[in-house]
């Protein structure tokens, strides 16, 4: 209502058209909103994408907040294997959900995943814990095989699903589009 009147003063020559009125109505909202957008094209990014997965990005506030975390455990970690490790998590996630899986956070989705797609498939044999005692008898000291054979076969397994899981990592990345943009 205050508008109108406004408006009715600035109109109070009778000569005036409504053309004339419609413009100046439309010059005032022009104005008003190229004073209210303008701050808003001021507006400066402050977070950029570093790095492109499929339809994922990563960016440089994720990038840095992972980098710091895992910094304070390993200090001798490079930026590059933190982003090929935020890469390979991304991969790993995204073919569980493909395949149907869920869980209540990523980290359990990501162990579900690997169980089924992965350790499933690991096999280890009585001879190869009776031949890895063997070559590493004195690292067991006086324990029999009996009472080590147990934490063998957990290390075999782990070591085995590591080198497996590598593997499908290595796969999942040939067939993705993958780009870093990390300098």
């Amino acid at each position: 209502m205050k508008y109108t009147l406004v408006l009715d003063m600035l109109f109070k020559e009778k000569h005036l058209t409504k053309i004339y009125k419609t413009n100046i109505i439309l010059f005032i909202i022009m104005v008003f909103s190229l004073i209210y957008f303008s701050d808003i094209t001021n507006a400066q990014i402050n977070d950029r994408v570093i790095a492109y997965i499929m339809d994922n990005a990563i960016t440089l506030s994720e990038f840095n907040e992972v980098y710091e975390k895992t910094k304070k455990v390993s200090p001798e970690i490079t930026k590059e294997e933190v982003i090929n490790t935020m890469i390979n998590r991304i991969l790993l996630i995204n073919e569980a959900k493909k395949i149907g899986l869920t869980a209540s956070d990523d980290d359990n989705l990501l162990k579900e995943y690997i169980d089924i797609k992965i350790k499933t498939f690991i096999q280890i044999k009585d001879e190869e814990i009776e031949q890895f005692y063997e070559n590493n008898i004195t690292e067991f000291k006086d324990k029999t095989l009996d009472d080590v054979k147990d934490e063998i076969e957990n290390y075999l397994i782990e070591k085995e699903l590591n080198k497996l899981l590598k593997k499908h990592i290595e796969e999942l990345r040939e067939k993705s589009c993958i780009k870093i943009q990390l300098e």
